[in-house]
């Protein structure tokens, strides 16, 4: 069930958590899929969990549900993530450890109420996109069992896929938690690295390695990400990520003009179903770009030095007890000791190259939109030819974290012979509330309006600056706060020591605001928090008469606020007695 589905059950009191987990027990019993599993948290443990959340909700009612986020919500861990008193795997049984100490991750979703269900399957040390090399069995599609689940983060993938569990997670270096959601008809959001923690998580490639969400909807993955990310000092690779604003003018979205679908003509023409159906939507523009730059990248993680990380954790057990890793695993993995340090280097000159090249490509749209696979294999194709149809499904994917981008993968139109075909859009470093803004508008149902996610806390230097026009929520410049980052933090009034007036030859109409001595009025105002690094571009695209000075707001604290030079109130219209400018709008009503 979705994450705001089961809410509003728990809000209207016809299901309890105790009631929800009994339902999870039986679906997992039910649905015969063991192979998802690597190890499950003891059903009396669970059900004991469980009574304690019925408690609070008895004693708090819905008050415990805008406390605790995640508040009876069950979930799944890939099982290269810590777990206090569960063993760790990476589906490796002799790498198996078993932590004091949860992952960061983890400690803040359960801290936020979740439940943990259990730990799940994944291609052996992270290494695959195809969830066929596991000792604990190939993980079979959700959609159809003939067909690959893909990988790593293949159980939990399927766990959400086949509703046992309303979200989990994942890793993420070259597609993991991207692919799985592409081929089991669900969501996989993949944030800017650094913005979730990798603190418990056993490394593939420690510099690119990041925590994934697989959920049912945008939605429900951008509320698990509101509690899962934000900085971490434990973690040497958890940045303070500033974060980008939320695009209002339309989407402008770049598709590679060299289109790979390695001979899959059902994919091809499920792809070309989506693209279509963004082009009918007249606030979306879509463009070609050069795909090289992004193919030649991701290229390098399999085929470049980066593959030597991948010995920091398997290498010791490879070394020692070459029979206990996946034969695949280990060949990918010996390829490391082929670089020296020299490659190190030169590898990292040549991703600048491409990655410069990439920026230049995208400099014009908001995001870059691809299949999220090429293709949808078998799983004896795969196990005929592991490497090749593993390349294959990581085409639109391996790139991603070595240019420092966010992802969100989402179901896109259905393929011909009833397969599923995702799409995954994908922008620059700290987009990560613009991309789950226009996945929900432009794929999720088709809504026209954007919609408005809650976003991540600052994590950078801010200032408050109060408007009374053109700018208020809803009005025709709101977009240029919006799209810089800024929040609505009050609506609020001044002072009773303004004047308003409405400026004369201004597009769109705009009012001027004046600071009187005597005969004022407390005028309507919203006050925004915009990131101090966009205040002085916003300042500039400000219109003679108007300009940013100080005011003064109802309860005597002073903001930065638009101000009117006097000479333009000569000939204006004092509209003061209606109190605000949404009011004088509305005087024909």
């Amino acid at each position: 069930m979705e994450c705001n589905a089961l809410h509003a059950a728990y809000r209207a009191r016809s299901l309890t958590p105790g009631q929800c987990i009994e339902q999870v027990l039986a679906r997992i019993a039910a649905s015969g899929r063991d192979e998802v599993w690597i190890s499950r948290v003891d059903a009396g443990a669970l059900r004991q969990t469980a009574s304690q959340l019925d408690a609070l909700l008895a004693s708090e009612g819905a008050d415990v549900l805008a406390r605790l986020p995640l508040f009876g919500v069950p979930f799944a861990v890939k099982d290269n993530i810590d777990v206090a008193g569960m063993p760790t795997t990476a589906a490796c049984p002799a790498f198996a450890y078993t932590p004091r100490r949860s992952a960061t991750v983890v400690e803040r979703l359960q801290a936020a109420g979740a439940i943990l269900i259990g730990k799940t399957n994944l291609d052996q040390f992270a290494t695959g996109l195809v969830g066929t090399r596991s000792p604990y069995g190939v993980v079979r599609n959700a959609i159809d069992e003939d067909y690959v689940s893909g990988g790593s983060s293949s159980g939990s993938a399927v766990a959400v896929a086949l509703g046992l569990v309303s979200f989990a997670l994942g890793t993420d270096t070259a597609g993991s938690g991207r692919v799985p959601a592409g081929l089991n008809n669900i969501v996989g959001l993949k944030p800017t690295p650094g913005l979730i923690s990798t603190r418990g998580v056993v490394p593939a490639c420690r510099t690119l390695d990041c925590v994934s969400v697989f959920a049912l909807t945008v939605a429900d993955s951008w509320q698990v990400l509101s509690v899962a990310g934000g900085y971490d000092r434990e973690d040497t690779y958890s940045r303070q990520i500033e974060m980008r604003g939320v695009r209002r003018r339309g989407f402008r979205i770049a598709v590679p003009a060299q289109l790979e679908f390695f001979g899959d003509a059902a994919a091809e023409q499920a792809f070309a179903a989506t693209l279509d159906a963004l082009r009918a939507r007249p606030e979306c523009t879509i463009g070609t770009i050069d795909y090289a730059p992004f193919r030649d990248a991701a290229a390098l993680l399999y085929q470049g030095p980066w593959v030597a990380e991948r010995l920091e954790a398997s290498g010791p057990l490879l070394a020692e007890q070459p029979e206990a890793v996946h034969p695949v695993v280990a060949g990918i993995v010996r390829q490391g000791h082929d670089y020296s340090a020299l490659d190190a280097f030169k590898g990292q000159y040549r991703l600048a190259e491409l990655r410069r090249a990439a920026e230049e490509a995208l400099a014009d749209y908001d995001f870059l939109l691809v299949p999220t696979t090429p293709t949808m294999p078998r799983i004896d194709a795969v196990l005929e030819q592991p490497v090749v149809q593993n390349s294959r499904l990581g085409y639109y994917t391996n790139f991603v974290n070595f240019f420092d981008m966010a992802a969100l993968a989402v179901p896109g139109k259905g393929r011909a012979d009833g397969l599923p075909a995702g799409v995954t859009l994908i922008g620059a470093g700290g987009a990560d509330q613009a991309l789950a803004a226009a996945a929900q508008a432009l794929l999720e149902g088709g809504e026209a309006q954007q919609v408005a996610f809650e976003p991540l806390p600052f994590n950078e230097p801010t200032v408050r600056l109060a408007v009374v026009g053109a700018h208020l929520q809803g009005q025709p410049l709101n977009w240029q706060l919006v799209e810089r980052g800024a929040r609505q933090v009050a609506a609020t009034r001044t002072t009773p020591h303004y004047r308003l007036y409405a400026l004369r030859n201004t597009t769109p109409p705009k009012p001027g605001l004046a600071r009187v001595l005597e005969q004022g009025t407390a005028i309507e105002i919203e006050v925004w928090e915009l990131p101090l690094r966009r205040f002085g571009e916003f300042v500039a695209e400000i219109p003679q008469p108007l300009g940013i000075g100080s005011l003064e707001l109802a309860d005597g604290t002073w903001v930065k606020g638009f101000i009117c030079e006097p000479a333009a109130l000569a000939d204006a219209e004092d509209i003061t007695a209606f109190g605000g400018w949404r009011a004088y709008l509305g005087r024909a009503s």
